[in-house]
This record gives C-alpha cells, sequence and structure tokens, in this order.
C-alpha cells in the first residue's frame, strides 16, 4: 500500500466508532454473553425483540460531524456473531431474525456518505454464535465441564470459509468502504492468557487481507489480523510517545470509549469529561496519532444524552480549534511540562493543559516566531525574550535558559476545554522543523 492511501487517514485524526448489537439491549456491556456465560439459545432472546424504531443514521452522522469527526466506523458484526446487514450466510441476522427486519448497515452507509464523511467497517473475527467456532478461553462455553469434548464437533475451516464469506459481501454490496478494523487476534498476546489463542492461522489472515484489498482497492486495514496492518490500534490507553514498529514510526490509532464499555451499558457512569476526551486527541495527535472515539447507541438506536453531550462539547471545542488538529501532527520542537505542540507547516500549536500565571517559557523558540496568538478568539499574545544573564529582581523576571521564548499570558483562563496558542513560525525555523515541506493551506471547517 502507498503511503498516499492514508493521507485521508492522517490528515483527518478525529473518527466515531459505534458498537452496536444485541448486547445494547442487554446494556451491560458489549462482552455481557461471554461475561456472564449466556448459552446461545438464551442470548437469542435479544434478537427476537430487537426493534430499534429510533435509529437515524443521519442523526448520528450529523452528529459525528459536529463534533469535528470525519470518518465513522460501526460494528457489522461483534462478537456475539449477529449481523446487522442481510448476510445470506446465515438466519442470525437483523433482516432475518428481528421485528424490525431491515439492513442497518445500508441506511448508515448512504447516511455516511451524504454527510460528506469517509465510511469504515468493524467486524469482529469471533463468532460465539456460530456452531463451527471453536471453544476457547473467551467462549462463553469456557467452563462448560465438557467444552474441550465439545470442540471434536467444530470445523475451524467451514468457520473460516463463513468468515471470508460475510467479509466478502460486506466489500461488495455497499459501494466503496475506506476503513476496516478486524477485531481480533489473541495468539502470542502476552497480555490476555487464555487458552485455545486464535490467529493468523485460524482466521486465514493472508487470505483475507488479499481479499480485503482485492475488493477495496484503497481502503485501510487495521493490524489485528496477527500480520501487520496499515495502521497499529492501542486500545483504552495513551501511548507515551509516538508508536513504532521494528524502530520506524507507523500510523496510529487510539479506540477509546466514554466510560469504558464500548456497547450501551446503562447503569455505568464513569464518563470522561469534555476536558479529558479534548485532551486525549490532542495528545494523541502531538504523537502523530489519531483517535477512534466509540459511542453506543440504545437498543432503540438512540445516542443516549451523556453521549450526546460529549460530542456536543468537543464539536464546540473543534469549531474554535480544529487547524491545530486537521493536517497537523508532532513537532520537533520540545514542550514544556503540562503542554502539547502539534505542527502544521509554519503554524506551532501550544494546547495548555495547565494554565500557568502570567507566562509560559518554551524552550527552543526564542527567535523563531513571528506571531503569536490565543486561537479560539485570534487575540494576540506578547513575547519576550529575557537575556540569561538576568537575575531576578522584585518584579522583574529572572533570565531564562538561552533560546527560551516567553509568552506573556492573560491572568484569566480562557474559557475552552484546553487553551490553545498558535504560534507563526519565521520561514527557515518551519522549514527545519518540518523537512522544507509547503506551508499547509488551512482545513476545511468541519
Amino acid at each position: 500500500m502507498s503511503a498516499s492511501d492514508l493521507g485521508w487517514f492522517t490528515h483527518d485524526r478525529f473518527g466515531l466508532f459505534i458498537h452496536w448489537g444485541l448486547y445494547s439491549l442487554a446494556a451491560r456491556h458489549e462482552w455481557v454473553m461471554s461475561r456472564e456465560r449466556i448459552p446461545v439459545e438464551e442470548y437469542e432472546k435479544y434478537a427476537d425483540v430487537f426493534e430499534p424504531d429510533l435509529y437515524d443514521p443521519r442523526e448520528w452522522a450529523a452528529q459525528a460531524k459536529d463534533a469535528g469527526m470525519r470518518y465513522v466506523v460501526i460494528t457489522t458484526k461483534h462478537h456475539e456473531g449477529f449481523a446487522l446487514w442481510d448476510s445470506k450466510l446465515t438466519d442470525y441476522t437483523v433482516v432475518r431474525r428481528t421485528p424490525w427486519g431491515r439492513d442497518l448497515i445500508r441506511s448508515f452507509v448512504d447516511a455516511v456518505r451524504e454527510a460528506g464523511l469517509k465510511v469504515g467497517f468493524y467486524h469482529s473475527l469471533l463468532d460465539w454464535h456460530h456452531p463451527d467456532f471453536t471453544i476457547d478461553g473467551f467462549h462463553p462455553r469456557r467452563d462448560d465441564p465438557d467444552a474441550r469434548e465439545q470442540n471434536a464437533h467444530r470445523d475451524m475451516a467451514r468457520y473460516r470459509a463463513y468468515l471470508h464469506g460475510q467479509v466478502r459481501e460486506l466489500l461488495t454490496g455497499y459501494g466503496r468502504i475506506d476503513y476496516l478494523f478486524y477485531d481480533f487476534s489473541y495468539a502470542g498476546d502476552d497480555h490476555h492468557a487464555v487458552w485455545g489463542p486464535k490467529g493468523a492461522d485460524d482466521w486465514g489472515s493472508e487470505e483475507l487481507l488479499r481479499l480485503t484489498r482485492e475488493l477495496q482497492p484503497g481502503i485501510i486495514v487495521n493490524d489485528r489480523l496477527n500480520i501487520p496492518g496499515d495502521f497499529v490500534t492501542p486500545e483504552q490507553y495513551q501511548p507515551a510517545k509516538p508508536m513504532e514498529r521494528d524502530g520506524e514510526r507507523v500510523p496510529w490509532e487510539a479506540c477509546q470509549t466514554l466510560n469504558g464499555s464500548w456497547g450501551y451499558d446503562r447503569d455505568n457512569h464513569d464518563d470522561k469529561s469534555v476536558e479529558l476526551l479534548v485532551r486525549m486527541l490532542v495528545d494523541g495527535v502531538s504523537k502523530d496519532g489519531n483517535l477512534l472515539l466509540n459511542v453506543g447507541p440504545t437498543g432503540r438506536g438512540a445516542f443516549d444524552p451523556r453521549a450526546e453531550a460529549a460530542l456536543a462539547g468537543i464539536g464546540e471545542w473543534m469549531r474554535l480549534h480544529s487547524r491545530s488538529i486537521y493536517g497537523a501532527g508532532a513537532s520537533t520542537f520540545a514542550p514544556p511540562s503540562d503542554v502539547r505542540y502539534t505542527q502544521r507547516g509554519d503554524r506551532l500549536y501550544v494546547h495548555v493543559f495547565a494554565w500557568p500565571f502570567g507566562h509560559l517559557h518554551l524552550p527552543g523558540l526564542a527567535g523563531k516566531v513571528r506571531y503569536a496568538q490565543l486561537l479560539h478568539d485570534a487575540s494576540e499574545i506578547r513575547r519576550r525574550e529575557i537575556d540569561p544573564r538576568l537575575e531576578a529582581y522584585t518584579v522583574g523576571l529572572g533570565g531564562m535558559p538561552p533560546g527560551t521564548l516567553t509568552l506573556e499570558l492573560p491572568v484569566q483562563r480562557p474559557d475552552v476545554a484546553v487553551p490553545v496558542i498558535e504560534l507563526f513560525l519565521e520561514d527557515d525555523a518551519a522549514a527545519r522543523e518540518d523537512g522544507g515541506l509547503p506551508r499547509a493551506p488551512l482545513p476545511a471547517r468541519p
């Protein structure tokens, strides 16, 4: 895959993840079938009553766009095995098994495309419903006394054919698909020691990735097939630095939740604040990464009020600050503590996580900045370079280390989730820091 195929991904930086399925009715985590060891025949009751009458994918797309997101990724099938499209390979689908009886993926794709956003699919490699998917340490039947004996009647080769067949349906029935998130492999995983782990051989990963690219040229694919993909996917944590493979930087995307659960979890109120979510987005971009932020719709197909409020809050910040995100990435300038830098051409963005009193001292930037302003209102920030030989005296600041640029800040912190100062770099400084790349144009409004 050429680097240009990832151009939109590394430019847009921010996407919406949507986890939706039968587990949304249980409303107690998307792994409820596994956590509670629910048998297939008992779990199927959710299909009998799944009727998402509030589902409006245009509203979903509008909320994503208003939040400043540029792509939307939906679960076509999660580990529970239930298909949100009209799969011809099983009756366990929204079309054939539920009172709703309509393809949810079709209207989703149409709405996201109509909104001008990129379309992404999530597809689980696991399937706890399929009779040939062998029982392992994650499977709901793992604690059955005869669990291993049950595997004698299961055939992963048949399941593999089913898996590949469903992927073929998804990648041929809905027009262009920009992004595919496979989930997940656990062979050789140091973090999840389970019996019977599955990986590339179980999924037929080489063949599956080849099929994916043949059906959707230009699609980008994650790294969870147990073979290298186009980008890596840290989950529920923020990397400490730009991510690498074999010593080389790689594109990456942190997938994060609003409250620790991917699916709708009614009684979970461990919500992240808007400020924290914005800081996570900024932190990722400052390390050349993306953020894929998840919402789990209710069983009726609506975003719950807390999720809507979070998206609206992020959207208000993005409305004023998106040019520090779109097309931006890591800078080689070193920020002080409690600050994150992103850079786009000759613009260096100073994201201030902890607002100081009076002054902000930026090492290595003396003589390299021609103008400074608060980004949210374009109000000028005065700047100084204090002679390192000066000693502090009464109302006079002492000298800073050589090369330090001092910004004079208002006492009152700007009333935004994360204040941002936009620095206009001198042409030679910008060229040195970005490898001589031309200045990037201002991004289009979200």
